[in-house]
């Protein structure tokens, strides 16, 4: 199944069940993040890259650590 077709099943339960969902996709998420000294070391990281591709991955990484996925 696709995130589409999972997105439209959620659409059609009942809120209390939609509730759900909703906390489990934040609880996800935060489980995901990663720490401040992570966030340092990546940071130091893409401060020396010297190839942007590497660069743009640190920088990825850094905003999904950040954000979460």
């Amino acid at each position: 199944m696709t995130a589409i077709g999972v997105i439209e099943e959620i659409k059609h339960l009942p809120r209390a069940e939609q509730s759900r969902v909703i906390q489990f996709a934040m609880d996800l998420a935060r489980e995901q993040q990663i720490s401040g000294i992570q966030l340092v070391a990546l940071a130091q990281r893409l401060a020396g890259a010297q190839n942007p591709a590497e660069a743009a991955l640190f920088r990825e990484e850094i905003h999904r650590g950040f954000y979460g996925e």
